[in-house]
């Protein structure tokens, strides 16, 4: 059934990594090409001077069991990781002081986040219609008119710049959060929909990013795309920068740069994982409207930084995930994940190690900023935060000038594009963070539906 049938994977992240072990270990002969030098994509750990720092991804969700038998398969279990308990509670920054997010019905009527008018107006959420704007609502048009604009300011604009480093004013509720979209439109609302959809959620093996378990590994993320390619071998082929693709006699001819040598390689089945703005030039070729919707696809600009300081000049206690920032409160950046309080081997047991996020869609002129600069200035607001006292023992930081794809207003007509991109040209498939989710855990659950899409194709 699988000879002779050629699949090439364009892009060695996670999605590229997951896809291309799921379908080898399937029988068929895979080919990864990747530009840069090193696999993992936006998974990125360093290590150095005795700290761990993941300037991408720095956990996932076990949203589906995948996941494990990768884990298993892979021989990972010594590496896992689950988050520290203390990661469950997540804090809020409001007029300067750190207030955590209330996790259960107790908590939000005990909350001092949300006022007494906020809560009333929450309750009466039950109450309110369905929109009659369907699936063309920004994430803060829908959540202010089911919880109100202070559940908006408080809770979603921080969770979406923590997220997706967005804008809730243009990110699509459809598109970026298909499960709340899909809460009104099933069951009518918010609250009911939830107790419903639970019951429900327990009939299935998969997880909600709720209540899925947050996971890393002891060296840090990049274990993971590591194990993967170690697996696939010499499968896998870095600073191989694709050029061209072209069809003949339905084979697709790839050509591609590897070690600064032309090259080319035959396909089957081209699985394309690449960035929206990597893969508009690529596939241009085959339609005219192909290079409009990926360039479309709008990746603000993130910089994370990397600090660790003596926890003994820390004049506050870590017990959390982290903070996150509503935009209502003028800071110049998102948040701050606890890097070192929510898995162990960050750092050495004195020192407590944070990791900060800086612009995306709320401040993409981060971009033309001097980055030192920047640094300096975050230090400061960032330690006036957490009443820290001393000078950071070690800081690195890095820039990403396309971080995260934004499901914006809109992009429902994206993924229509792909899905008749697909049928007009099979055998090529379009996968990646910009379809399905941007997660991690998204990224490994959307590979079996890319690895079911090839079955088909070579079984018709």
């Amino acid at each position: 059934m699988n000879a002779n049938k050629n699949i090439v994977v364009l892009g060695a992240g996670i999605s590229g990594l997951t896809q291309a072990y799921l379908l080898s270990k399937n029988g068929y002969d895979v080919t990864v090409l990747e530009k840069n030098p090193s696999v993992g994509g936006s998974i990125d750990t360093v290590k150095e001077n005795g700290f761990l720092f993941d300037r991408g991804p720095n956990s996932a969700l076990e949203i589906t069991p995948l996941i494990g038998h990768l884990i298993n398969e892979l021989n990972l279990s010594d590496q896992l990781v689950y988050a520290n308990k203390k990661g469950n509670k997540r804090y809020i920054l409001k007029n300067n002081k750190l207030i955590a997010l209330p996790m259960s019905p107790v908590q939000f009527l005990k909350s001092d986040l949300f006022s007494a008018r906020a809560k009333l107006r929450l309750m009466a959420e039950p109450l309110i219609g369905k929109s009659k704007d369907g699936y063309y609502q920004s994430i803060s048009r829908f959540v202010k008119r089911r919880l109100g604009k202070e559940f908006l300011d408080y809770a979603i604009d921080p969770f979406v710049a923590g997220v997706y480093a967005g804008n809730p004013d243009m990110l699509s509720v459809k598109s970026a959060f298909p499960k709340l979209y899909e809460l009104e439109e099933k069951y009518g609302g918010l609250i009911w929909g939830t107790v419903r959809s639970i019951k429900e959620r327990k009939r299935r093996p998969e997880q909600s990013k709720q209540s899925a378990k947050m996971l890393s590994f002891k060296n840090g993320m990049s274990v993971l795309p590591n194990a993967l390619a170690n697996y696939l071998g010499e499968s896998v082929m870095t600073s191989a920068e694709v050029k061209s693709i072209t069809k003949n006699n339905n084979v697709f001819e790839i050509e591609f740069l590897h070690n600064e040598a032309n090259k080319k390689i035959n396909a089957d089945i081209v699985v394309s994982t690449l960035p929206a703005y990597a893969a508009s030039n690529i596939f241009e070729s085959f339609n005219n409207k192909c290079k409009t919707h990926f360039d479309s696809i709008f990746y603000p600009p993130v910089l994370v930084i990397y600090l660790a300081y003596e926890k003994k000049s820390i004049g506050r206690e870590l017990d959390g995930f982290g903070f996150l920032i509503p935009s209502k409160e003028k800071k110049s950046f998102l948040g701050s994940i606890w890097s070192s309080v929510i898995f162990p081997n960050r750092c050495d047991e004195k020192y407590a190690c944070f990791t900060i996020f800086v612009g995306g869609a709320r401040n993409p002129e981060i971009e033309k900023k001097d980055k030192e600069d920047v640094l300096l200035n975050i230090k400061k607001e960032f330690e006036s935060i957490m009443n820290i006292s001393g000078e950071p023992v070690y800081t690195t930081k890095k820039f990403w000038p396309k971080a995260i794809p934004q499901y914006n207003l809109g992009y429902v007509e994206h993924e229509r594009y792909f899905d008749e991109f697909e049928k007009e040209h099979p055998g090529i498939i379009i996968a990646g963070n910009f379809r399905g989710g941007i997660s991690v855990g998204d990224c490994i659950r959307n590979s079996e539906s890319v690895v079911n899409k090839v079955k088909s194709l070579l079984n018709f």
